[in-house]
């Protein structure tokens, strides 16, 4: 009303987006049974463990199934009364629609999907029904799943409730069509414009992943890479770290605190910029200074806790520079352990688009992660824009598909005059990074010990 003077009233479409993955339990009366669980809660191992050995298929902590079956594992009392279960994307739709539906991509980090089937993988499926402590429980898993919508189709309307927890003031009508809820891990694909076979994207915000399209599936079954999907369900390989700028952002309040005391008038963008250009000039190893950013567990570093960490070696070149590049470094260092193995299985990826507030400042986090991921990176002109930004398009899919698949829509009517640069991995980059890799990895001790003895 501000800004347009006249209240909106009416949409051609809705769509919700939220942090991938989690645990939300509720009753037959929608009554919440247990603590929202997230990404970051790594209290699942046990779980994770059976069920990836049950599945043979990789199962991470944080996936919906593997919070359920380690509340099974814990007796929690909460399990008996367990009607459905969601994610917090889900959960908003549900409590706007009525429906219990999720996009194909959010489903994937609930339970394993079946690309061909689009659905639920039927035989993993039966192999968890089949778990005596299951069948003690009397739960049947498919009947308390929220089920699976591809993009573009129809998930339902805004009911009258829906509108009024939207909009108390009345204005906004019932009967909006929504589309599928998608976690930020699909948004975020479509927000960069890779959900074709051998694009792929890296997101890094709060949490940092990486999402490569995949021509054929892994040899292997791998604990570091987890396969989801794209928003039509395609297969992806994804590499999920639960750090990303955390720590990097409260180095930053520091030098923003100085720079008050001094009675700058910089802002926070502006001392942002500052930093991050700084690293440029920094020595390509960041001369023997060592960051490890872990607030929480690392599955893919074997790490089940974190305490942020700085260290450096005796001799170390202690200087700006080379301690913001030690920052951005420490939040790419643990994606690239398991980028590393789709390195080692040839997985060919022609470009990766980065999103997300690492990519703000131009050009700095964009040039290190090439050089750290030894590939071409692409950052677009909505490269802040993130997850919101990719909902708001798929809801535009879900409204008018034109009669086009995802990525022909997203290539003919969403990216076609959309500006983005391409920065290829300087060999000094690459060689600096790679040794500081040799560091992070040994500082990896010290993290154990700290957070085993702290």
């Amino acid at each position: 009303m501000n800004k347009f003077g006249s209240y909106i009233k009416n949409l051609a479409s809705i769509g919700f987006s939220a942090m991938m993955h989690g645990y939300l339990p509720f009753d037959k009366n929608d009554n919440q049974l247990a603590e929202f669980r997230t990404w970051r809660n790594t209290t699942t191992g046990e779980a994770a463990k059976e069920l990836t050995k049950l599945f043979n298929f990789n199962i991470p902590q944080r996936w919906s199934i593997a919070h359920l079956y380690q509340a099974i594992l814990n007796n929690e009392p909460h399990i008996k009364d367990i009607d459905y279960i969601t994610t917090l994307s889900g959960y908003v739709h549900y409590k706007l629609t009525g429906k219990k539906v999720v996009g194909i991509g959010e489903a994937s980090g609930i339970f394993p999907i079946d690309s061909k089937a689009l659905d639920y993988n039927d035989r993993m499926i039966n192999a968890f029904n089949s778990l005596e402590k299951v069948k003690n429980q009397g739960i049947n898993i498919r009947n308390i799943l929220p089920g699976v919508l591809l993009a573009g189709e129809n998930a339902g309307t805004l009911t009258e409730q829906g509108a009024r927890l939207l909009d108390k003031s009345g204005n906004l009508c019932a009967g909006i069509p929504l589309a599928p809820p998608e976690g930020d891990a699909g948004t975020g694909m479509v927000a960069t414009n890779a959900i074709s076979v051998r694009t792929g994207n890296i997101s890094a915000g709060t949490s940092i992943f990486s999402m490569v399209v995949l021509e054929e599936p892994l040899s292997n079954v791998y604990e570091e890479i987890d396969i989801v999907t794209t928003p039509v369900g395609k297969d992806v390989a994804m590499v999920h770290c639960n750090n990303c700028c955390t720590d990097l952002d409260y180095w930053v309040n520091i030098f923003s605190q100085f720079a008050s005391s001094i009675g700058s008038d910089m802002t926070k963008a502006e001392i942002y910029d500052v930093l991050y250009e700084a690293a440029l000039y920094g020595e390509p190893d960041a001369g023997g200074l060592v960051n490890i950013n872990y607030f929480s567990g690392e599955p893919v570093s074997h790490t089940d806790d974190g305490r942020p960490l700085f260290v450096r070696t005796q001799n170390a070149n202690f200087n700006l520079a080379n301690f913001f590049r030690a920052q951005i470094y420490s939040a790419i260092s643990t994606l690239k352990m398991g980028m590393q193995i789709l390195e080692n299985e040839n997985i060919k990826i022609d470009c990766l688009t980065g999103h997300g507030g690492l990519f703000k400042t131009p050009v700095v986090g964009q040039k290190l992660m090439a050089g750290a991921m030894k590939a071409p990176v692409a950052v677009m002109e909505t490269a802040g824009e993130g997850g919101a930004w990719g909902m708001a398009v798929l809801a535009g899919y879900a409204a008018n598909s034109y009669g086009e698949s995802l990525d022909l829509f997203l290539n003919n009517r969403v990216f076609t005059n959309c500006k983005s640069s391409v920065i290829e991995p300087d060999l000094s980059d690459v060689e600096g990074f790679d040794d500081y890799m040799k560091l992070f990895k040994q500082a990896l001790n010290t993290e154990i010990s700290a957070y085993c003895n702290l």
